[in-house]
């Protein structure tokens, strides 16, 4: 199966499967033969090849196409928090931003919660070849739409400091509603330094320095 996505992560389209000889009349045969796994509509996985870390990743990625065959969902919001080792958060769907009017034929997976807004390229990156929010995109949303707690809403923008993912100033200065700059301002003020002086082991940690 000489498919992109299939060397990345053993995960492929039917549309790729044809463009690489697999007519559309073999596929339940190769699934029934235990060559492939149906992981959702139109999306296959190689039975005999290593599972990747995260191959629900790819497989919703997949799910996303357009008519082109294009992928059209990145993982935003408290996914991508995950995906950037942001807080200690965990959601319980994946969080997916996909374009204004992206529709499906079938049903929205409960695994997934759909998100609708214009990205441009600076706002996405890749990981494990799935698109994936920035750091300084995710603090934001997850900030201006209240998505997790305020407290992990302040440890994620803490560790994003320390860490060198974001600067304080991108934040501060980020074209967003009023009611999102006055959420945002509201976290920036319980980091100091790039230190979060919230709870008592925090606090400490502020104290010695």
């Amino acid at each position: 199966m000489n498919a992109p996505h299939a060397i990345v992560s053993n995960c492929f389209t039917a549309r790729q499967a044809r463009d690489a000889g697999y007519e559309d009349s073999v596929h339940p045969y190769q699934v029934r033969a235990g060559n492939w796994v149906r992981e959702a509509r139109g999306v296959y996985r190689l039975a005999q090849f290593p599972m990747p870390s995260r191959p629900d990743l790819m497989v919703w990625h997949l799910w996303s196409r357009n008519r082109q065959d294009e992928p059209q969902g990145v993982f935003s919001h408290a996914t991508a928090l995950t995906l950037h080792d942001l807080s200690d958060v965990m959601p319980g769907k994946l969080d997916m931003t996909v374009p204004p009017g992206f529709r499906r034929m079938a049903a929205i997976p409960d695994v997934l919660r759909l998100r609708d807004a214009r990205l441009s390229e600076r706002d996405v990156e890749t990981i494990a070849g799935v698109g994936v929010t920035t750091p300084l995109r995710t603090l934001v949303d997850v900030i201006a739409e209240g998505a997790i707690a305020q407290e992990l809403q302040v440890q994620a923008v803490d560790q994003a400091l320390r860490r060198g993912s974001i600067m304080r100033r991108q934040l501060e200065t980020s074209r967003v509603s009023t009611r999102a700059r006055q959420r945002i301002d509201r976290i920036l003020k319980q980091v100091s330094d790039g230190c979060a002086c919230s709870g008592s082991s925090r606090a400490g940690e502020c104290g010695r320095r």
